[in-house]
């Protein structure tokens, strides 16, 4: 990640082989605990977040994946639901288990990808993954690396094979219980799919990303305290009525170049005209771990450059075999090293909310997880309150945010340059010329828009096209996808119902939506 807010994660996004995916180097318990509900997971709370002294820290993890199930295998498609869901997803949930009783880490999900994960047919598919590319690969790999008298490199195959043999097995079963127990750690949700929602064209396009979304989440999880991710964070106070009409109570915004990097105006929430609760990230805590030069270059970690003859990590930063003990130990040391900083920013108070991509903290940072658990136990032996960011957004902690200040009210995003232009820019004009076309025309068919029209739409507004198109990190896919889902939808405007009316997993239950008014015409 640059200095400039390129994320990171999207290294999973990047050249893969059947065998791993290709990344970028980075360089390098006592809390406010949430109550449960009768199902074990997080519940809503009333109870205020208090910035006063001691001050606090929400950890806020964003859960998200291209809508690739059922397009594409290799080198760009569904096999990076697969990795996410094996070297992160699974392993997260494991982490947040043992952790249940401990400092409340916010998790969000997006509804594409739950929609995936959930999909008819994945099962099979994970299972091949799994036991077919999995072992064939590794176990080639280690016979290979053992041929040329390279046993510790050998030995860090092994370990890092064990993780996929260890991961949801059996895989038909755990693949249904991920999607579940995902959504069931994760009160936050998304736009539909994950669509830059400052540059959806109408108001009935906002509704329909908003209205999908969170109504997925609710189906799903059976509650909803009002907590919403907003894409790559892109914010703008056009967004305000909207989010509050959805039920939005709070949600994470990048106020880096507006209030000044490492400015206390950070560390407390502020509130929209309309009453959403914005909390503000802390750059200069998330840049000790997403940044050029952080955390994840660290010497004893895995190498993201030097790879072996099918394309998998064995080497440590430093040209070393990867050795897990060491990684291990680098990983609670850094976790450390992170704590004492955040004491020193909220000693005199204030909230304090750092967010990373969850695929960041699996893959791209192979050892993002443990540093992950290590920071939670830190925090209880340093004294760090960690609490759920959702208590920002509760009624006695709105009507003590601050409103929003006048030269924070302006267009952000946590992406390059802290403004739209990965999404508008140059090299995606086209594309986001286009998607505003065929948002217009959907909504100019008024009822003729049938709900695959909808669908095809909410595919072709997904962020991720633009981004992957604007740092080439993929190929012609981004490009490919985009066009396959714009000729869809015109061919169905044209010809109401020529098409099936699913689209593989997407928006399941969009027509539902439609009969209610929440998507299309009122």
């Amino acid at each position: 990640m640059s200095a400039s807010g390129t994320r990171p994660a999207q290294a999973l996004f990047s050249s893969t082989t059947a065998s791993a995916t290709s990344t970028d180097r980075l360089r390098p318990r006592r809390g406010i605990d949430m109550p449960d509900d009768p199902a074990g997971r997080p519940g809503r709370t009333d109870r205020a977040c208090d910035v006063s002294r001691p001050g606090a820290l929400a950890i806020v993890l964003h859960t998200h994946l291209p809508y690739v199930e059922g397009f594409d295998t290799w080198p760009f498609g569904e096999e990076w639901l697969w990795e996410a869901a094996s070297a992160t997803y699974r392993p997260l949930l494991d982490l947040l288990e043992r952790h249940s009783h401990g400092p409340a880490v916010t998790v969000s999900v997006t509804p594409v990808l739950a929609d995936q994960l959930a999909a008819r047919g994945v099962a099979p598919r994970f299972d091949r993954f799994l036991n077919s590319t999995r072992e064939l690969v590794y176990g080639a790999e280690i016979d290979d690396l053992r041929r040329q008298g390279l046993p510790g490199e050998a030995a860090a195959l092994e370990v890092l094979r064990r993780r996929y043999r260890e991961t949801c097995r059996p895989s038909g079963a755990a693949i249904r219980d991920l999607a579940r127990d995902l959504v069931r750690v994760a009160t936050w949700t998304s736009s539909a799919t994950h669509a830059i929602l400052p540059l959806v064209a109408t108001p009935e396009g906002l509704r329909a990303q908003l209205g999908v979304g969170v109504d997925g989440h609710r189906r799903r999880a059976g509650d909803w305290a009002g907590g919403l991710w907003l894409p790559e964070c892109a914010y703008s106070p056009g967004l305000d009525d909207a989010l509050a009409e959805a039920g939005v109570r709070t949600t994470c915004v990048d106020l880096t170049d507006r209030l000044g990097r490492g400015s206390r105006d950070h560390l407390q929430p502020y509130r929209t005209t309309a009453g959403t609760v914005l909390l503000p990230l802390d750059r200069s805590l998330m840049d000790l771990v997403w940044s050029d030069g952080a955390m994840p270059a660290g010497a004893p970690y895995l190498d993201s450059h030097h790879l072996t003859r099918y394309r998998l990590r064995a080497w440590s930063n430093d040209g070393r075999p990867w050795c897990p003990r060491r990684a291990r130990e680098r990983a609670r040391s850094d976790a450390s090293v992170f704590v004492r900083a955040v004491r020193e920013r909220v000693a005199t108070g204030g909230l304090a909310t750092v967010a990373f991509d969850t695929e960041f903290l699996g893959h791209a940072w192979a050892e993002g997880l443990w540093w992950l658990e290590s920071v939670l136990d830190e925090a209880v032996a340093q004294g760090l309150q960690i609490t759920h960011a959702d208590l920002a957004g509760g009624p006695e902690s709105r009507a003590r945010a601050s409103a929003l200040p006048d030269a924070a009210a302006t267009t952000t995003t946590w992406g390059r340059g802290h403004d739209l232009s990965t999404w508008n820019g140059p090299r995606v004009a086209a594309l986001a010329n286009e998607t505003v076309r065929l948002e217009r025309a959907v909504v100019d068919a008024g009822p003729r828009a049938t709900p695959r029209a909808w669908r095809e739409l909410l595919a072709a507004q997904s962020s991720d096209w633009a981004f992957l198109r604007t740092f080439a990190t993929a190929g012609d896919y981004p490009d490919r996808r985009f066009a396959d889902h714009a000729a869809a939808l015109r061919s169905e405007l044209a010809a109401p119902g020529t098409l099936p009316s699913e689209l593989r997993g997407l928006a399941p239950h969009i027509e539902e939506a439609m009969s209610a008014g929440r998507v299309g015409p009122r």
